[in-house]
């Protein structure tokens, strides 16, 4: 259940945020194995003044964070990093403005409908 959050520039997506979306859940559910139903993405835009990239970046650089259970190979999140890289490279996404932040989480550190996601049976394996 990764919680996935993309930051960038305002504008630039000129209303295709459902379009993305399903683009990023759609390297998630191929590269790391999540069910398709399984999706919790945002969309933060920013205005230009608020979002300053790194020099030589473009306009639509953008940093995308994924949260997701401890326990994905490194494999696993190279086949990620590639997946994300080609399905955003049709939204005018370079290799260059495209960030992507892992942040492993221990299941025991994850609240889900009251619980540990520790104590919950998932649906789906995360050693992949």
């Amino acid at each position: 259940m990764p919680s996935t959050r993309l930051e960038t520039r305002t504008g630039w997506l000129a209303g295709r945020h459902a379009a993305l979306a399903a683009a990023i859940q759609q390297a998630l559910v191929e590269s790391i194995k999540i069910p398709e139903h399984d999706r919790d993405i945002r969309i933060l835009e920013y205005p230009a003044e608020a979002f300053l990239p790194p020099p030589g970046r473009g306009a639509n650089y953008s940093v995308l964070e994924i949260s997701l259970f401890t326990g994905r190979s490194l494999d696993a999140k190279r086949k990620l990093f590639a997946a994300l890289a080609a399905a955003l490279a049709p939204f005018g996404l370079g290799e260059g403005d495209l960030k992507v932040i892992l942040i492993d989480v221990p299941r025991e550190n994850w609240g889900l409908r009251g619980k540990s996601a520790a104590d919950l049976e998932l649906g789906f394996k995360i050693d992949v």
